[in-house]
């Protein structure tokens, strides 16, 4: 009977609708299954060594293309030539990796998921002037599969010990040899380490690939968490370990491998065995190893330099936070041992600073009360920086170039909106992405000075599409809340919107430290979002205290108390949209996926005065059962920061829940584990709160895995939002 009253309803919506404007009504099929909104880049175009040519993979060709002209130079190879012996399946061309002279590359097949951006597979080795394709081991399949910068040697990670393959003699050499599932890692990141420091990788080579230095993780005394898939005769139960607040890490030790001696030497880290190493990278020289030791507390880092022979380390530049200190790989050493540039917090907004070899600060190239976003490149021979900024608003990201000694800054893309940079490795070129909040994106290629030389793609064929339908411009807007602190939103209101007319609002959210949901780029405000317009819903969503771009101050404010200002925030919002003459205060719903379900949570529960619908997917509930990395940073440890912790805990508040909920978690999710969604759930059953679930089993943080998944998941949202809002 629910499933015959929903239809009914959502028919007489469509009709309605469709009586009311004449262009098509967006549908989930049009999303999801047709695809029909979806932009197009000029993805995967990767410089040469040369700078002047870049490579991009066209249907199933490898293809070298001219910057200048766009001109096809050469076709590297096609699928069809990548066929190993004894096989009829080629390998797959995505996702090549070239040797530093572009005389050999790594394809992969066969590849298994790890984690969320890990995985294993069997590498091939392709030789662009044989076109020979080679495996890379028959022993096994490899992950972190690196050239050295030679090209003649190839070292990998196979059941978490370090092999080293010579290319010329087709010999597989084992350089360690304790590596053991969930005991020990080599070469390789941990889950919290791959999750929390961006860091991939856990092997370097030096650049005159005589060495490579690497991590070993020792995870004997880590917990492990325990979830269950489903499919087969008997379920199949996964451990992993996942060290969460509070709880006990991975110890990590680091060594420098020789190939002349064929030896492992430890680095000197220090005593002190309760810490992150987040980064590792050779100095220019190859005689010494730059360590990032940051402390557990994550407020403390400190660069070290170590000799590549003895091992022995010394601290040459360190930073202190009375927050904790950001991690990035905005690093950039300078040619001749004249220093390097780093990016820091430290007048309280992230901005470039130049150091000589010894630590010591010789300049900062950018100051103002606005947050550079990324360093970009190093055009040494010009003197010039290249970094992408927020100083014209927030809401905006544009490339800027400043001069080696801070004296000139211009800025290169004119125009407001997002832009994301690749530039060519000789700083000739760069590719160019734009778009903003209601306009597709536009690649170009442009010469450094931000000089237009030809457009790439600019989604001509989806205007056309979009103005089919009912697509409606999202507006941005900006309020002041009782403390008078001033908050960004953007509004995306219904096709046919009249003023006179009362609307529901729908909330989406994300909140966490960092980041951003009010940005003006396209797929900012999705065509999920323009459904619900088309149905009569005011979409918005507000970047809360704690987002990025606004300084450290706005961001870090949440420090201790992750929740609480969010939410104080969103409460805030959603009282200032109450007052607006166009909007219902008595329909007001907020869906949110991850930390956006925890904030979903937090508002449903703390502010259920103000919310009256929520959807929470992958909710967090507690932030002691989230790693100890990403919770710590902002909370410290639960021991420190009882408060902290369960004050802001939607467990704790779940009796305050009044409004309409429905929960979403996959069962295998490695991240934000279901612990979380039960033990809430335990907490509104005692509480005699009522609310709607759905579970999908073996899907993990994303829920995409199995037949239909994801359609049937954004197709139970869209029914309990339009039912119940």
């Amino acid at each position: 009977m629910k499933r015959l009253f929903l239809s009914m309803f959502l028919l007489m919506i469509v009709v309605s609708s469709i009586g009311q404007n004449e262009k098509k009504l967006i549908t989930l099929e049009d999303i999801f299954k047709g695809r029909k909104f979806g932009s197009r880049m000029a993805a995967g175009l990767h410089s040469m060594t040369d700078g002047d040519h870049y490579f991009q993979i066209i249907k199933d060709s490898l293809n070298v293309y001219e910057y200048s002209t766009g001109n096809l130079i050469r076709t590297i190879l096609t699928s069809g030539t990548l066929i190993p012996a004894g096989d009829t399946a080629p390998v797959p061309i995505d996702n090549p990796v070239f040797s530093q002279d572009e005389s050999r590359i790594l394809f992969r097949k066969d590849e298994e998921q790890i984690y969320r951006y890990s995985s294993k597979a069997n590498y091939y080795i392709y030789d662009t002037r044989t076109g020979k394709l080679t495996p890379l081991s028959k022993n096994g399949k490899q992950r972190v599969a690196e050239f050295s910068p030679d090209a003649s040697k190839v070292a990998f990670v196979r059941e978490n010990n370090i092999f080293l393959y010579d290319i010329s003699t087709a010999k597989e050499k084992q350089i360690t040899t304790d590596g053991k599932l969930n005991f020990v890692i080599n070469g390789a990141p941990d889950w919290v380490y791959e999750e929390e420091f961006d860091n991939p990788k856990a092997l370097i080579w030096s650049s005159d690939s005589k060495n490579f230095a690497f991590y070993r993780f020792d995870e004997s005394n880590v917990k492990e968490y325990e979830f269950t898939n489903y499919g087969g005769l008997y379920p199949e139960h996964y451990k992993y370990k996942y060290p969460k607040g509070g709880e006990t890490n991975s110890k990590i030790s680091l060594f420098i491998y020789s190939l002349q001696s064929q030896h492992s030497r430890q680095i000197d880290i220090g005593k002190d065995t309760d810490i992150y190493i987040p980064r590792m990278r050779w100095m220019p020289d190859s005689k010494s190893v730059l360590v990032y030791r940051l402390n557990r507390h994550q407020n403390k880092l400190e660069f070290l330099k170590t000799d590549a022979v003895t091992g022995s380390s010394k601290v040459f530049l360190t930073e202190e936070n009375k927050y904790y200190v950001e991690v990035n790989d905005d690093f950039h050493f300078l040619e001749n041992n004249k220093g390097f540039l780093l990016t820091s917090e430290k007048d309280g907004f992230n901005h470039i600073y130049m150091y000589d070899m010894d630590g010591k600060q010789i300049n900062q190239l950018t100051r103002g009360k606005w947050d550079v976003t990324g360093l970009k490149g190093v055009d040494e021979a010009k003197g010039l920086v290249y970094f992408m900024a927020a100083e014209n608003s927030p809401v905006d990201r544009s490339l800027y170039v400043v001069s080696l000694d801070g004296k000139t800054k211009t800025r290169l893309t004119p125009k407001p909106g997002t832009y994301t940079i690749d530039f060519s490795h000789n700083y000739k070129w760069l590719v160019c992405n734009w778009s903003d909040i209601n306009t597709p994106p536009v690649t170009t290629v442009n010469k450094a000075n931000g000089e237009l030389v030809r457009v790439l793609q600019d989604n001509a064929k989806l205007k056309p599409v979009l103005e089919q339908y009912n697509f409606s411009k999202v507006e941005f807007f900006s309020f002041h809340t009782s403390d008078n602190t001033e908050l960004n939103g953007w509004m995306l209101k219904p096709p046919d919107f009249n003023p006179a007319k009362k609307y529901p609002v729908l909330f989406t959210i994300y909140g966490g430290p960092g980041s951003q949901t009010v940005i003006n780029r396209w797929g900012t405000s999705s065509s999920w979002n323009q459904l619900f317009a088309a149905h009569g819903i005011i979409v918005v969503s507000v970047d809360n205290r704690g987002t990025g771009a606004r300084g450290e101050e706005f961001k870090k404010c949440t420090y201790l108390q992750l929740g609480k200002f969010e939410t104080l925030d969103q409460i805030e919002a959603a009282k200032y949209l109450g007052t607006l003459d166009y909007i219902d205060p008595h329909r007001i719903g907020m869906w949110g996926w991850s930390y956006g379900g925890f904030m979903t949570l937090s508002c449903m529960t703390k502010g259920a005065d103000y919310f009256n619908l929520g959807v929470a997917v992958a909710p967090v509930t507690n932030w002691k059962y989230y790693d100890d990395i990403y919770t710590e940073r902002f909370m410290r440890t639960p021991k420190e920061n009882p408060e902290g912790y369960e004050s802001n805990s939607p467990i704790n508040h779940a009796e305050k829940l009044k409004g309409k909920l429905l929960i979403i978690h996959g069962m295998s999710d490695d991240n934000v584990h279901t612990q979380n969604t039960y033990d809430f759930i335990t907490a509104l059953v005692g509480a005699g709160k009522q609310f709607e679930m759905q579970l999908y089993p073996n899907s993990n943080h994303n829920i995409y895995t199995g037949k239909n998944t994801t359609f049937h998941n954004y197709e139970r949202m869209t029914e309990f939002i339009l039912k119940n809002l």
